[in-house]
């Protein structure tokens, strides 16, 4: 059996999933056996869509609850006191100037487990992330994506 990878996360990316974990197994368990228990109420199960759709909907809650703990079980926190404003690495802040749209953008450079690209946090693993890691201020760099390359100038580097 291949072992599993340790998940890197940040302080915060941990207590969110453990936050999650515990909504989940305090209040959606709870509300799913409550649907289900009503759908019974209604007879015959062979033909009872509600029924069905809360199971279904069961089995979606289980499945995330046995996700987040396997990554609570295989996570390793970013200690960010080890952390300089030297380089660029799992856990930096960083802030570049994007050539093709001719603008600053921030960035939190992360481990997969919490990559958010809509709220500007970059696996270590995607295109840019990947690129920019190593970098330090002043460095151009060029990220090969799926839509072409992209490039970069690095202008701030914080924690």
């Amino acid at each position: 059996m291949a072992k599993q990878q340790d998940m890197l996360l940040t302080s915060e990316g941990i207590k969110n999933y453990e936050n999650e974990l515990e909504y989940l197994k305090a209040v959606v368990r709870k509300e799913v056996a409550e649907k289900i228990k009503v759908a019974r109420s209604f007879g015959d199960l062979s033909e009872n869509s509600e029924y069905d759709e809360a199971k279904n909907e069961q089995a979606k809650v289980e499945a995330r609850i046995s996700e987040i703990e396997n990554i609570l079980k295989h996570a390793k926190i970013i200690d960010e006191s080890e952390l300089t404003d030297e380089h660029i690495h799992i856990g930096s802040k960083v802030k570049v100037h994007d050539f093709d749209f001719d603008e600053d953008a921030e960035y939190q450079i992360i481990g997969s487990g919490e990559a958010d690209p809509f709220n500007n946090k970059l696996s270590d693993e995607s295109p840019v992330g990947a690129a920019l890691l190593g970098h330090k201020v002043g460095d151009i760099v060029i990220a090969e994506t799926p839509n072409g390359e992209v490039k970069f100038e690095i202008l701030e580097i914080s924690r």
